[in-house]
């Protein structure tokens, strides 16, 4: 029987991305083909305006492009026109249960509002929140969580998924009904079969661009888990315009899990994509902190750069081939190799600063500055896996 493998949905690549309006967030585009915008969330307290600021900093240097802040309250609000005059990045305000909070939000100019239907009650509240807007051009997140949708009324018989999509839908009525259009949407759920079910049915039933997220997703292992199982499944059906990873963490290592999901799908080449194999008792040299180590050190590239940490001769240049430059172990020592061509072998003491050395021969030769003295000085030393305290070939 013969087989096309040629048809679309067989492509070793994501399906085309959903057509949807762009909306501009301060300078960042969002939907119509625009790259996927990785998002975040300041965990400081609003009103803190210098902390807040410090985070915001951090977020942008590992490559955030929108940063979100709380407006729980007054104090919150008042501390928005300082941050929005002082933020490297769009500022999107997070408006929950109190309209007069989006009011303040759109005195200080922020970039975005974030809505949450489920909670913000005054309907003509939000009327007056949508009029302003418009008025001064600054688009609107419908933000639909699971959670706050309200217990269900007897003879629903809905599932939940569309539960969210309706909700979202009655108040993306509210804001057309006012000619307004500058709309993202998004409609969260820590379920991620019914968060994947409510964004594959928004994405038909509305043009607008879509903002990705599996809400309360958990600490950073599990989380990233989460988030990955149901946003992947949406990226790769051409579903999503800007993601937000939710940890329980450091707000710059949901930026990290960001990047990294989208790089994993293709849809983003940006920085450090690093192939490390998982180890085993064949490798040659103690693979686990070496690949920890130039995980964080090469963090920062300021080129996309497939950098490969191999533990033996097995899975040293052949299957890392492809890789821009890359470490093979051998016995006490290793290969720094290029394309899967081996360029130099060193002791694995100074393998890392050998990589470092090739990796900045990369750089100077496609003219960019090398990169080594900016990187974080990290070392692996004290962080031997148990049992490779000697080499693989003087074990007993």
């Amino acid at each position: 029987m013969a087989v096309d493998l040629n048809l679309p949905e067989d492509r070793a690549q994501p399906r085309p991305r959903r057509r949807s309006k762009r909306v501009w967030v301060g300078g960042t585009a969002i939907g119509d083909g625009a790259p996927i915008a990785v998002q975040s969330m300041c965990t400081t307290l609003t009103h803190d305006v210098d902390a807040t600021i410090r985070q915001i900093e951090r977020l942008q240097e590992a490559g955030c492009e929108i940063a979100r802040v709380a407006v729980p309250d007054k104090r919150g609000g008042e501390a928005l026109k300082e941050i929005v005059r002082r933020s490297i990045l769009p500022i999107v305000a997070d408006i929950h249960f109190d309209y007069r909070l989006a009011l303040m939000a759109l005195d200080a100019k922020v970039h975005k509002l974030r809505l949450n239907p489920g909670n913000i009650h005054n309907k003509d509240g939000v009327r007056e929140v949508v009029k302003r807007a418009k008025e001064q051009g600054t688009p609107i997140r419908i933000g639909v969580n699971h959670g706050s949708i309200g217990d269900r009324q007897p003879g629903d018989i809905r599932d939940e998924a569309q539960r969210m999509v309706d909700l979202a839908l009655s108040e993306i009525r509210i804001l057309e009904d006012l000619d307004f259009d500058d709309i993202v949407v998004s409609v969260k759920a820590f379920e991620v079969p019914v968060m994947i079910a409510a964004y594959r049915r928004l994405a038909k039933a509305v043009p607008y661009p879509l903002h990705l997220g599996v809400t309360e997703a958990g600490t950073a292992l599990s989380g990233s888990i989460r988030s990955a199982a149901g946003m992947s499944v949406l990226l790769y059906e051409g579903i999503g315009d800007t993601i937000r990873v939710s940890l329980s963490e450091d707000p710059v290592v949901e930026v990290k899990a960001a990047f990294d999901l989208l790089k994993s799908l293709g849809l983003r080449d940006q920085g450090l994509t690093l192939v490390a194999c998982p180890s085993c008792g064949r490798a040659d040299i103690d693979l686990i902190p070496l690949a920890k180590v130039a995980e964080e050190r090469l963090r920062a590239l300021p080129v996309p750069m497939k950098v490969a940490v191999m533990g033996c001769e097995v899975n040293g240049p052949g299957e890392a081939k492809d890789a821009d430059v890359g470490i093979a172990g051998g016995v006490g020592k290793g290969a720094i190799f290029r394309k899967g061509k081996v360029v130099g072998t060193y002791p694995e003491n100074q393998l890392m600063d050998a990589l470092m050395a090739e990796i900045d021969k990369i750089l100077i030769e496609n003219g960019k500055e090398p990169y080594s003295e900016k990187a974080p000085k990290l070392s692996h030393e004290g962080q031997l896996t148990p049992g490779r305290s000697v080499p693989a070939g003087q074990r007993t």
